[in-house]
């Protein structure tokens, strides 16, 4: 199975979570019987009333790609608003390119500005999805160039500047390469996912090594900790190493998830590359590495 893992970036309100849920039904995530929720990633009550997103969370979706290999993506939904800084950083660690998604009408704003920055400080490539495009007073060309311009303004890389572009109607599930295709589904977006996201780098075989980027918390399983394999295969049971800033301790991995659609879900073991939940470890931290 291949990998992907892409974060997605945006203003408050150009739609992210929208195009989300869109991604998950279409992928089948769901049975076609399960009543789902609008804005499926907000699960945060404030989220919700206030319509943004401000805890980092990730989901995964599984695409048969045109070879007909089965691919999973990691989509990370990272805050939309400089004041959740740290949050955004800790979440940019997860993934290797960014999906930065701008209103067809009000082009880039502040917030995408600073995310943007984040994401390529790490030299990540950006897929731009230019969003809205059925709104009456949408201007996409304009809209791309001010797209451009923030690149250049950024001191984006030239391979950086020269980035893919899709439109999108996100609330009905439409990604386009051009303007005026047809609106069917999402198709265009993960086969842009798939050609321009690399896979994640690191060696299954090497020394184990996970940074924690976030923290969360089970009301069955207690306190859980989310991170990347950098390197290495972590297991289920496995005795583990804690690095801490002032500290080494030792701990075994209780249970250890990876996320498929909306859910956490128990595997054996995770190698280089995937993003995992590990519960059992009670004193971990964010900026602790596992070893």
């Amino acid at each position: 199975m291949q990998l992907r893992n892409v974060a997605i970036v945006a203003h408050v309100d150009h739609g992210k979570t929208t195009l989300v849920d869109h991604m998950l039904k279409q992928a089948g995530t769901f049975r076609e019987n399960e009543a789902v929720a609008d804005r499926v990633m907000d699960s945060n009550d404030l989220e919700r009333e206030r319509g943004i997103t401000i805890l980092a969370k990730n989901t995964s979706v599984r695409w048969k790609n045109p070879s007909g290999e089965i691919v999973k993506i990691n989509v990370v939904d990272t805050p939309g608003h400089s004041d959740f800084g740290g949050e955004v950083e800790r979440t940019l660690m997860m993934a290797d390119a960014a999906i930065l998604l701008v209103d067809a009408a009000e082009g880039p704003l502040p917030q995408t500005r600073f995310v943007l920055t984040k994401a390529l400080a790490l030299g990540f490539p950006v897929i731009v999805v230019i969003n809205k495009i059925d709104r009456g007073d949408a201007r996409p060309d304009d809209v791309l160039n001010e797209v451009f311009d923030l690149f250049v303004d950024l001191e984006a890389s030239d391979a950086q500047t020269d980035f893919p572009v899709l439109y999108a109607v996100g609330r009905d599930g439409h990604a386009m390469r051009k303007l005026d295709d047809p609106r069917v589904n999402l198709q265009p977006l993960f086969e842009t996912i798939f050609e321009k996201v690399p896979p994640p780098k690191g060696d299954a075989n090497a020394p184990l090594q996970i940074v924690i980027n976030n923290i969360d918390h089970d009301d069955y399983i207690g306190r859980l900790a989310i991170g990347r394999v950098s390197q290495g295969t972590i297991k289920a049971n496995q005795q583990v190493g804690i690095i801490k800033e002032n500290a080494k301790n030792k701990a075994a991995i209780k249970v250890l998830n990876t996320f498929e659609g909306l859910k956490r879900t128990v595997t054996q073991e995770a190698q280089a590359g995937e993003i995992i939940a590990i519960a059992g470890i009670d004193d971990i931290d964010v900026g602790d590495t596992i070893t």
